[in-house]
């Protein structure tokens, strides 16, 4: 343990918390974080900026009708709730009251900062409450933001793969930088480090799926070398499920903890609070992680600490410190497990172990429902390769039990509602998916994973790149893959023939709109051709077409002739915004198409699929898996 102990200092505009390795400055009452000094650094923190700019929690929310407002959120009263030499935690608190109605957002807010002693850093975590009696509202976004000094850190790691020198702030300014499609895409056309000339910035090339996104943060490479990391130990707080995505650190040097947010999915993730709906929820705590090399030592190891660190963090869950009431401990938890096996009697005679499932725990709902609820907590794990699965430290509550399978298409929901007490331990024993299926594959098109990676994703315009996804398996994070479309495909839109095309290298990974000369869009109609040796007339076949991801398209499919009627139209459909934001899916739909035997023929067929809507560049849909059933077996 550290020699001192935690100590607290109390001013009249700052409160100081230090533990010998960190001081952390917030000021008073607002609880905005102004000065953390750690080594030799006396400030992590952008001295530059203004102190209600530094190290804040914010929101944006709205009244129904009205457009939405951004909230830096700053309390009006101080308390200390714990003050020993091992802890101190504090709050910052702000409560809500009708005659801030139109002005403030209908909660009330106690954010909480904790430092522990011997430790290098200090956790966040922050408790809103709307009471039923208060009017309706909207929350489209809350996060946690760190803006660093960009004089001392410009290397960003979120992943072994996925970490650079990143551009300064300075470089996306009018005269270093030329906006692009969308104020967060720039060019870099004279930056201050002239390697970076040519390249791309867009802090949307740097989101993470929630599953994957548990550490992330910057280094100063200068020596010594120092680290400012944020670790999110669960993914109990966060909406949407464990593919949820959203922003991770980005140029500024900004660092972020976002808890709800629409990015990759739209308006299905914005919670909308009705008058008389009493709601509480716990975001947090993370934790601020800080980490330093001796002079000499290679600053990029810190990642590899900041990686460990991470995962000590996660055994830790849920922390036992934290001394707010609606942060329930371990013992206050419960835990549930079983076994999930998948029926399908066209893959095989018997049940398949649901190898690397992902099933988790969510409030009641249909199958499915998990991946737009954004009020309430969910808690998820995987299977392993025999189906077996463990979800511990569950808050109490009513849940659901859902689940999808990678290599099967569909969603689980557990038909028995599970209700989890303090110390709970429910077995459910042996549940079976059994996922949508008519009859045999007679064809199909990419892996029925809820993403478009496998799919054909183009080189970028050299004109657009971002070095770091070069030859990079997540190829799909350049920017002005839509484009390349029409550049692909300039005379006519994608053909691809069951049994000789590739899906790797055939299918574009968005059906996207064509730039027309006239800087206006058109639609395009995708076609598969196939051939059958026999027809079944007197019976359906089944199109089974799961989509990873749509944004403001349509889609129609036709058989055989192009022409006529659609024989199925989605209507207008997805708010994801995947194309432009450079993610690979966003919110999960599945079609099931019904084929009457008698719009097929001996020999060869053609399914049309249009998207016809086209009033911009980055209306689309990317395909997971296409497939086709024929009758079921007699």
């Amino acid at each position: 343990m550290s020699p001192i102990g935690v100590q607290l200092h109390i001013q009249d505009t700052h409160v100081m918390i230090d533990n010998g390795i960190l001081q952390l400055t917030l000021s008073n009452p607002d609880g905005i974080v102004t000065g953390i000094r750690y080594n030799d650094i006396d400030n992590l923190l952008e001295v530059l900026n203004e102190e209600s700019n530094r190290g804040y929690w914010d929101l944006v929310w709205n009244s129904t009708g009205t457009a939405g407002t951004f909230d830096v959120i700053k309390g009006t009263s101080f308390n200390v709730v714990v003050e020993n030499e091992d802890q101190v935690e504090v709050s910052f608190s702000r409560t809500w009251d009708a005659s801030q109605e139109g002005k403030l957002v209908p909660l009330n807010i106690d954010k909480r900062f904790i430092m522990l002693r011997g430790c290098s850093g200090f956790y966040s975590y922050a408790i809103y409450e709307h009471l039923k009696e208060w009017p309706g509202f909207n929350l489209a976004e809350t996060r946690l933001a760190f803006k660093l000094r960009k004089d001392k850190f410009h290397y960003m790691a979120m992943a072994d793969n996925r970490q650079r020198y990143l551009p300064l702030p300075d470089d996306r300014l009018p005269r270093r930088g030329q906006a692009l499609a969308f104020p967060e895409a720039v060019l870099l056309v004279d930056p201050v480090e002239p390697e970076m000339k040519g390249e791309v910035d867009d802090k949307y090339q740097y989101s993470c799926d929630n599953k994957d996104s548990q550490v992330h943060g910057w280094i100063r490479t200068n020596q010594p070398g120092v680290g400012f990391w944020m670790i999110t130990p669960s993914n109990e707080f966060r909406s949407g499920g464990p593919v949820k995505q959203n922003l991770t650190s980005h140029v500024g040097p900004t660092t972020l903890a976002v808890f709800l947010s629409a990015h990759y999915s739209g308006e299905d993730l914005v919670p909308k609070f009705s008058a008389g709906e009493a709601w509480k929820k716990v975001f947090g705590p993370v934790f601020i992680y800080l980490n330093n090399v001796m002079e000499g030592d290679d600053p990029l190891s810190l990642w590899e600490d900041a990686k460990e660190k991470m995962i000590t963090e996660v055994q830790s869950w849920p922390y036992a410190f934290p001394a707010s009431e609606d942060f329930p401990k371990s013992d206050q938890r419960g835990n549930v497990s079983g076994r999930l096996l998948v029926n399908d009697r066209y893959v095989s005679d018997d049940n398949i172990a649901a190898n690397g499932a992902y099933i988790g725990l969510a409030p009641p709902g249909n199958a499915g429902s998990w991946q737009r609820e954004c009020k309430d907590y969910q808690f998820w794990t995987k299977t392993d390769e025999d189906g077996y699965f463990l979800i511990t430290d569950i808050r109490t509550g009513d849940y659901n039990l859902y689940a999808w399978v990678p290599g099967f298409i569909g969603d689980y929901r557990y038909d028995v509602a599970i209700t989890i007490t303090a110390g709970s331990d429910i077995e459910v024993g042996e549940v079976i998916y059994e996922p949508p299926r008519n009859g045999p594959t007679l064809w199909e098109i990419g892996i029925p994973d809820r993403s478009a990676a496998e799919f054909y994703v183009p080189d970028p315009d050299p004109k657009y790149i971002n070095k770091l996804y070069v030859n990079h398996p997540d190829r799909f994070r350049q920017y002005g893959l839509w484009e390349r479309y029409a550049e692909l495909y300039p005379d006519g839109d994608l053909v691809y023939t069951v049994g000789t095309s590739d899906y790797k290298k055939d299918w574009f990974f968005a059906q996207v709109t064509r730039k027309m000369d006239n800087n206006k869009y058109q639609g395009t109609t995708w076609q598969i051709k196939f051939k059958l040796d026999n027809i079944d007339q007197s019976n359906s076949y089944k199109l089974r077409v799961a989509i990873a991801s749509a944004t403001l398209a349509e889609l129609q499919v036709r058989i055989n002739d192009p022409k006529a009627n659609p024989l199925f139209s989605s209507g207008l459909f997805g708010r994801d915004n995947s194309i432009a934001r450079h993610g690979i899916h966003g919110l999960y739909w599945l079609y099931t198409v019904d084929i009457p035997g008698k719009l097929l023929v001996q020999g060869d067929n053609t399914i049309f699929l249009t998207q016809p809507r086209s009033s911009g560049p980055f209306q689309g849909i990317m395909y997971d898996y296409i497939r086709l059933e024929g009758p079921p077996n007699k």
